[in-house]
């Protein structure tokens, strides 16, 4: 997939999804397929995989552009840094940091995601400059489509019909799709959910937020299509849980990766090589485990870790990435009288985790 971190150096002309996706959930892909349908495959997916892959090191890929003749490229187009951060100055956590939303994007055939820096000149387009300057007259947009709550423009004062109004001006037409709901509006008390979620049913970045917040692992991957995962770098820890008998994978995420409710919790782990001569993710294969997110009270610690102890594993994971699904939340994270007792518990929560991921795998 061709990631271009400007406007100068396109794919065009183009089918563009608008919307800033951060999760790709079930809503995002329902606004991103009327674009699939101008750049399907005979496999019925776009051609994503055909182009040069999105490396972390070189985003923008501004070498070569390749082209293909008489093809409308299907393009997600999104904003960076979010603009809830660029207008606050603070960080924002995302549930689908740059790496992630690559190949979430990828998996569904989009061919382009367009970073639009989001600064000053931007923000302060009107709605129809947006539309001339960037969809027109940079991105030759023949196809949009956007969600029924989508915004744009200066102080976001156009909406999802003043861009079909403006459109059609230059003979673009404009999918507007619905705003998705869940079908099931309340979390599944076996989750240790506290009783005070509340939720419109909208499908939602900040519902899905909320329900990982909140520990509802059954809602958000309801309402992502998928399981949340983490995805990480294998670094040395303290190696403590190999002195208890529960050996760990300290993982290193990205800065800007948004942490769900902290505590103990049951996953399935995809284990990845990131060096030629060790096995390849097919031979290291898929685990099955639990996982801590927390500070570690029970040995005093000071700041965050997440750890990972996978089960029938006794090889070396260090320099591996690790992505990492969560199936189950099992339990807050607590304090224990001492490291016995700690043990003891971590002992139960994998007997309870077994149990839940054989029934589910």
């Amino acid at each position: 997939m061709w990631v271009a971190a400007s406007t100068e150096q396109l794919l065009t002309p183009t089918a563009v999804a608008l919307g800033k996706f951060d999760g790709v959930h079930l809503g995002h892909q329902r606004v991103i397929q009327p674009i699939l349908h101008s750049a399907v495959s005979e496999n019925g997916r776009g051609n994503g995989d055909k182009l040069p892959k999105y490396s972390p090191d070189h985003p923008s890929q501004l070498l070569t552009v390749p082209s293909s003749p008489n093809h409308t490229y299907s393009t997600v187009v999104t904003f960076d840094p979010h603009p809830q951060e660029f207008f606050t100055g603070q960080p924002r956590a995302l549930l689908t940091p740059l790496d992630e939303k690559v190949e979430q994007l990828r998996s569904l055939g989009v061919e382009q995601l367009v970073l639009l820096p989001f600064d000053r000149e931007l923000s302060a387009l009107s709605p129809e400059d947006f539309v001339k300057k960037i969809l027109v007259q940079k991105l030759q947009c023949q196809k949009i489509s956007v969600g029924e709550d989508f915004c744009f423009g200066k102080k976001r004062m156009g909406n999802a019909k003043d861009l079909q109004i403006i459109a059609a001006q230059y003979n673009i037409p404009v999918t507007i799709v619905p705003i998705q709901t869940d079908t099931v509006n309340f979390p599944n008390n076996t989750d240790n959910i506290p009783n005070d979620f509340t939720e419109d049913g909208r499908i939602s970045t900040s519902s899905i937020r909320q329900s990982l917040e909140l520990g509802d692992m059954t809602r958000a991957t309801r309402l992502l299509g998928r399981p949340y995962s983490l995805t990480g770098v294998v670094i040395t820890g303290q190696k403590l849980g190999r002195t208890i008998g529960f050996p760990t994978a300290n993982l290193q995420l990205p800065k800007d990766k948004f942490l769900p409710r902290l505590g103990v919790y049951a996953v399935r782990v995809f284990i990845h090589s990131e060096t030629p001569d060790t096995a390849p993710v097919e031979k290291l294969g898929v685990k099955l485990g639990v996982m801590n997110i927390g500070n570690r009270p029970t040995i005093n610690g000071t700041y965050s870790t997440i750890e990972v102890h996978l089960f029938d594993w006794s090889g070396d994971l260090y320099g591996k990435t690790l992505v990492v699904e969560l199936v189950k939340f099992l339990r807050p994270e607590q304090k224990f009288a001492d490291i016995e007792a700690l043990k003891t518990q971590i002992q139960l929560d994998c007997t309870i985790a077994k149990e839940i991921l054989n029934r589910t795998y």
